[in-house]
Order: C-alpha cells, then structure tokens, then sequence
C-alpha cells in the first residue's frame, strides 16, 4: 500500500466489476452510488467517500471550476465527484502513480461516461518533470490555469507538491485548494504550512467530518483559497 497505493487484495478489480454490474452505462450518478454502495456493502476503500464527498462537490462549486489538477486518482471515485459538480464543460486532469489503480480508474470514469472530461495520467510530480511536461503538453496546464486542486494521495508530499505548483503558477487568484486526510493518517506538516500563510497567501477553513464510510474516526480536510503571491516592496519604498 505505502509503495503504490493500492491495497493489492483484489477489491480494486472487484470494484469495477461491481460497477460494471450495478451501474448503468454513461450514468455518473450511478457510478458514484454504485462506489459507495461497493464500500459499504463489499469492502473499504481509499476513497474520499460519500461524506467528503459532499464537501469536495461544494469546494468545486465554490471554485466555479472549470480547469481542475487532481493528485492520487485512486480508482477515479473524486475525479467523477469533481468533474460531475463543475459541469459539462469542466476538464479534470488527475495523477496516478499506479498503473494498475490508474487502468482501472479510466475504466469505470469510462463507464460512467465522462472520459472526455477526465485525463488520467500515470506518474507523479516528484519525477524530475516528467509528468509536469506532460500536464503542460496533455492538458495545457498553464499559469494562471487552475481553478481547484485536489490533494488527495502520499500525506509527505502534500507540501512539496504545492510548492512546485505555485512556483509553476498553475493557481489562478480565487483558486480553491483541498486536502483530503489531514487528520487520518494525516499531514501535520501541511496543517503547519498553510496556518504559516494564513491571509496572507492562503485563507484556509478547516472541514471536520468522518473517516471514509464508517462514523466512528474523525477525519479533517483543508479547504484553502488561494490569495496569490504577495508582492515585494518596491524599489525606494
């Protein structure tokens, strides 16, 4: 799991198939319910979840996206909630260091009939630029580009990972950024972080609800607006 994200038991497998079975084609709503049906019913998985769930559609809305970067698609579970709250015009692209999690993702956002939408791309920013030139070429990634940013995949990287996408400028002024598990298994060193820039780079709130599909461990995400770099003082100033 710590090596590639994936629980390498078989439910990932299973979970498309289920999908494939219970959901109908080219429906995205069904997709999704199909999903939480399959982690309450068949076996726990690392998605964000019905309950986040509900506060990733508001952070979309919210961010009026149109241009969205996920990190850590899993098995595409958040990219149909993101892409299915921005709209039919919105265009998510989401990284995956997996193969085997990033196959099955674009199989059941396939299914669910929003492949057009979504860019699933195997890597990880840490790779010496590799999938950064992809995301530049593949999805036109650009400054000033970025209406939300997910953040959802290896806790340590939460910090470096941002920093390399606001040194790239992708995030435009009013962007929204979410980060999921901050509590459990947690990133302290990015709570850390954005209450470091707090009004001055980031208004961050901070979003209390469950660990995925059960009611008993707390969890907590990050929902940050970016407010933009702030500038130094002028010459003779």
């Amino acid at each position: 799991m710590s090596r590639e994200g994936r629980v390498d038991d078989g439910r990932e497998e299973a979970l498309l198939d289920f999908v494939r079975k219970h959901a109908a084609l080219g429906d995205v709503d069904a997709t999704i319910e199909a999903i939480d049906r399959f982690c309450y019913e068949r076996a726990v998985m690392m998605n964000v979840g019905d309950e986040k769930g509900l506060i990733l559609d508001r952070a979309v809305a919210r961010a009026r996206t149109q241009s969205a970067l996920e990190l850590g698609t899993y098995c595409g579970y958040s990219a149909l909630r993101i892409i299915r709250a921005a709209g039919a015009t919105a265009h998510l692209c989401s990284i995956e260091r997996s193969p085997a999690n990033a196959a099955i993702a674009r199989a059941i956002i396939d299914h669910a009939g929003r492949s057009e939408q979504v860019t699933v791309l195997e890597g990880s920013l840490e790779d010496r630029g590799a999938t950064i030139s992809r995301l530049q070429v593949e999805c036109g990634l650009a400054p000033g580009c970025l209406d939300f940013l997910f953040i959802d995949h290896d806790k340590a990287a939460y910090v470096s990972d941002l920093e390399r996408i606001l040194q790239l400028g992708w995030l435009r002024r009013g962007a929204i950024v979410l980060a999921d598990n901050v509590r459990v298994p947690g990133a302290p060193a990015y709570r850390s972080y954005m209450r470091a820039r707090e009004g001055m780079q980031f208004a961050t709130i901070e979003r209390r609800a469950h660990l995925e599909y059960q009611t008993l461990i707390r969890d907590l995400m990050l929902e940050s607006e970016y407010l933009g770099e702030r500038e130094g003082p002028r010459s003779g100033d």
